[in-house]
């Protein structure tokens, strides 16, 4: 369907189209690029093919270093410029299939690139909306009869993170130091954290935004999100446990969080939705929508270590087993007149299905450290080692082709000792 060949288990074919940042050693300046194949369109390059109604008025979006100025254009400059790249790389289309001048001044090879975080992030918040996963920590430390705290089946449960630790896949992650108590018995102490972990989440950007004091309704709540990443969010469990009673997570999650470097359009991801989830209570009316907005997104969780020849496959799950959806993430968000604006992100908390295989947390994979989890050639792990390289991958399978997320990946380094 494409000028651009496309192998039929690349995770960017033309189906796809994801916007990213990147720069080149040749060219050092931050510029936004669109994935093809093992190519990347550089859109500074055709930004004057861009001629629809909107797009033609606003053609120095595509000049800038971050998406943000792009996101906040809103949903119908979104969906003007998915089409026009869908013309312009398509096999039937000649105006940059045959100009030999600026195919070489506007695609550039992936492997030449360095990618960066796509946008500005503004705010970072992170919801707990797999009910697998509440469900796994709340037995953990509640016990099974108050698993679930009363308000989680009532509305979509977040806090609000650190945006300036968001890094992008590829940076590497220092171990924390922080208080923990180990023996309850005994006052805290401080020092490294034992019980490194890895969320498996994914997150979206939004786009468009809403004014101080007027909540974005559910109806239009898929019109300000632009588009979907897989994230990390690390966690240091030791320090999570003993600061966040009453407040919550702090310094047990602030220290970084990866997300991958593609943002993949909705529009992308609309022919995988599926069913939501049944929800009992019924939500009050403010979080209610009909239209299936849950998605059949396949994830992968692996782990290599420092003396591991190979990495093995530590979780394999899928965004579909989420309980609350992204509109009713971002129009909870919002429903108290909480601006949100483009490039602010939102995440979906840990990933966990009905299968101890679909756990994404080791807190989950190893029951708070209880047993081991097995990779393979005798090496086994409850936490996360310094030199641990973890990676997430995700993707949609179509016919023939793949709607995929590129990898998601950071590796622990040792604390700095105080």
């Amino acid at each position: 369907m494409s000028f651009i060949r496309v192998e039929p288990d690349c995770d960017f074919s033309f189906h796809n189209l994801p916007y990213g940042v990147f720069s080149t050693a040749d060219n050092p300046r931050r510029r936004l690029g669109v994935a093809i194949g093992d190519q990347i369109l550089d859109l500074s390059a055709v930004r004057s093919l861009f001629v629809g109604p909107v797009m033609s008025r606003h053609q120095d979006v595509f000049e800038q270093p971050t998406l943000n100025a792009f996101m906040a254009l809103g949903y119908e400059a979104w969906r003007e410029t998915r089409r026009t790249l869908q013309s312009l790389l398509s096999a039937n289309e000649s105006a940059l299939r045959d100009d030999v001048s600026l195919r070489s001044r506007a695609l550039v090879h992936q492997s030449a690139a360095t990618m960066h975080l796509p946008a500005d992030i503004g705010d970072y918040t992170d919801f707990y909306s797999s009910k697998d996963h509440a469900t796994n920590v709340g037995i953990m430390f509640r016990g099974k009869e108050n698993a679930l705290m009363p308000n989680w089946l009532r509305l979509p449960v977040g806090y609000h993170g650190r945006a300036s630790s968001v890094v992008v896949s590829g940076t590497p992650i220092r171990r924390p130091c922080g208080q923990q108590r180990p023996d309850q018995t005994k006052p805290p102490v401080f020092g490294p954290s034992k019980q490194m972990d890895i969320e498996l989440e994914m997150a979206f950007f939004v786009g468009g935004g809403n004014q101080l004091g007027e909540p974005i309704p559910i109806s239009k709540a898929h019109e300000h999100i632009f588009g979907m990443v897989l994230m990390n969010d690390w966690s240091a469990r030791d320090i999570q446990a003993w600061e966040y009673v009453p407040l919550g997570p702090f310094l047990g999650k602030n220290f970084g969080t990866t997300i991958s470097p593609w943002v993949i359009p909705m529009e992308a991801l609309l022919p995988f939705a599926e069913p939501n989830a049944v929800q009992d209570p019924e939500p009050l009316p403010y979080l209610q929508h009909k239209d299936p907005y849950t998605f059949n997104i396949n994830l992968f969780v692996s782990l290599k270590g420092p003396d591991m020849t190979e990495a093995a496959n530590i979780c394999t799950s899928n965004f579909r087993y989420m309980y609350w959806t992204m509109k009713q993430q971002l129009t909870h968000h919002t429903v108290n007149g909480c601006n949100v604006r483009a490039g602010d992100l939102l995440a979906s908390g840990t990933i966990s299905g009905p299968n101890p295989e679909s756990f994404g947390s080791m807190l989950e994979l190893s029951w708070r450290g209880s047993k081991s989890i097995d990779l393979g050639g005798g090496k086994t792990r409850t936490f996360l080692n310094d030199g641990d390289k973890v990676t997430i991958t995700g993707y949609c399978q179509g016919r023939g082709y793949r709607v995929g997320f590129g990898p998601c990946q950071g590796t622990i380094l040792p604390a700095l000792q105080h």
